[in-house]
């Protein structure tokens, strides 16, 4: 018997809303919608690359999972509503197999009673994926009240069989908890206007939504005091309703393409063999020495080509940066936060942009334990010659590349390396 798959039409849309049609057969997968934009764009398939589904009616969404199938999603939108599919990079999609410790603080976590209720951080995952094992998740959430505009802080509980919150401080009694949702028929999604749409106390919401419901009816609101603790409910829900799945689609993506942590190392080319450098400070003064080099290589290039040679070094300078991935030209502070929030709030995620304040400056974006910091970078006088520094002038670089290619070899005064960049594609 042959099975007939129909062809259907969908539009994928990327960060600045420009979007694609194109015909997919109806058993496509979010994973496989990827893949063929991935292909279509020739981007580098870094695993990270997640398509969302984005409800700009209720401001909320949610990664739609690798093995999920895109068709069912697209049944479930109302067909008055502005219901979208963002095909972006999401870093943090499987970083908590990696890095649980960062997901999952200790005071929010405990394990069911064969441990006595002590964490064994190693095998905090393997508790989610073994359905005999129970963690449990809790912590106090805001809630909306069901028909009303006012919010509740109450103690939550989220255990295998749902989400619970006590109405009694922060008993764990049975007849103190109060079923609120299980994930069997509904989704968790991201709020993303939690304080403007929806009136919440602070901006890290998220909810739980029916799958067959399609109006601000339908949704669970609730509101974290933090980040790391919005993190770590949502982590904790896409892991108890998926379970292996879960870590089935993160082994896919990375059984062909191990990439190691630590694929950037410095290398010396300038002996007869090469050479891994492992001390920081010569790592520094060979890249300055060899950016230096390429630099002069390049502004006589440019000045052979009838371009105007009055200062020579500075042509190249002023433009190579321009043109780098990383570079993000003029993105206000909002935005840049913006930008690195969707793509994952994972260490080491930046990119680099004009300061808004300083015209001659630039900053640099950088996220670290889920928070967003900002480094001005600031253009020095040396001896007529600019050059930049992120550090009061101890550490110096002819241009941005050459600064950027330092902090992804070492960590210097940031807070961590310079790790994966927000790119932004066209479709």
């Amino acid at each position: 018997a042959f099975t007939i798959l129909l062809l259907q039409v969908i539009k994928v849309y990327n960060e600045d809303n420009t979007s694609r049609a194109v015909e997919v057969p109806s058993d496509i997968t979010a994973r496989d919608i990827c893949q063929l934009f991935i292909l279509k764009n020739h981007c580098i398939d870094d695993h990270s690359w997640t398509l969302f589904e984005h409800l700009s009616h209720l401001g909320i969404e949610r990664i739609i999972e690798d093995h999920e199938s895109v068709m069912e999603v697209l049944s479930g939108w109302a067909m008055d509503t502005d219901s979208r599919l963002y095909f972006r990079k999401n870093f943090a999609k499987y970083e908590f197999f990696r890095k649980p410790l960062d997901f999952f603080p200790d005071h929010m976590v405990s394990i069911s009673s064969e441990t006595n209720g002590i964490v064994d951080h190693s095998q905090l995952i393997e508790t989610f994926l073994n359905s005999s094992t129970c963690p449990e998740i809790h912590g106090h959430l805001h809630a909306k009240e069901q028909s009303r505009k006012s919010w509740k802080k109450f103690y939550f509980v989220l255990r295998r069989s749902g989400l619970y919150f006590s109405n009694k401080g922060t008993s764990k009694e049975p007849r103190h908890l109060q079923f609120i949702a299980d994930f069997s028929d509904s989704d968790i999604y991201t709020d993303l206007s939690a304080k403007k749409l929806h009136g919440a106390p602070t901006d890290y919401g998220f909810c739980v939504k029916s799958t067959k419901g399609s109006s601000a009816r339908d949704l669970k609101l609730l509101c974290a005091d933090d980040e790391q603790a919005r993190t770590c409910w949502i982590t904790a829900m896409r892991l108890l309703k998926y379970g292996m799945q879960l870590y089935q689609n993160f082994i896919q993506c990375f059984v062909f393409r191990s990439i190691s942590e630590n694929a950037l190392v410095a290398m010396d080319f300038s002996g007869q063999k090469t050479r891994v450098i492992e001390n920081p400070s010569e790592v520094l003064s060979v890249a300055v020495e060899e950016g230096l080099s390429w630099r002069r290589k390049s502004c006589h290039r440019l000045s052979g080509h009838g371009s105007p040679s009055t200062s020579q070094s500075s042509v190249p300078n002023i433009a190579l940066h321009l043109a780098q991935p990383w570079f993000h030209g003029k993105l206000s502070r909002d935005e840049a936060q913006r930008l690195i929030s969707q793509q994952g709030l994972t260490d080491g995620l930046f990119l680099l942009r004009d300061s808004q304040s300083n015209p001659k400056t630039f900053v640099l974006s950088l996220c670290h334990m889920q928070k967003i910091k900002h480094f001005q970078i600031l253009p020095v006088d040396d001896e007529g010659e600019l050059v930049y520094s992120l550090d009061d002038d101890h550490t110096r670089f002819t241009d941005l590349i050459q600064l950027v290619e330092f902090y992804q070899l070492n960590r210097g005064v940031l807070p961590c390396k310079l790790k994966h960049h927000c790119a932004r594609i066209t479709l």
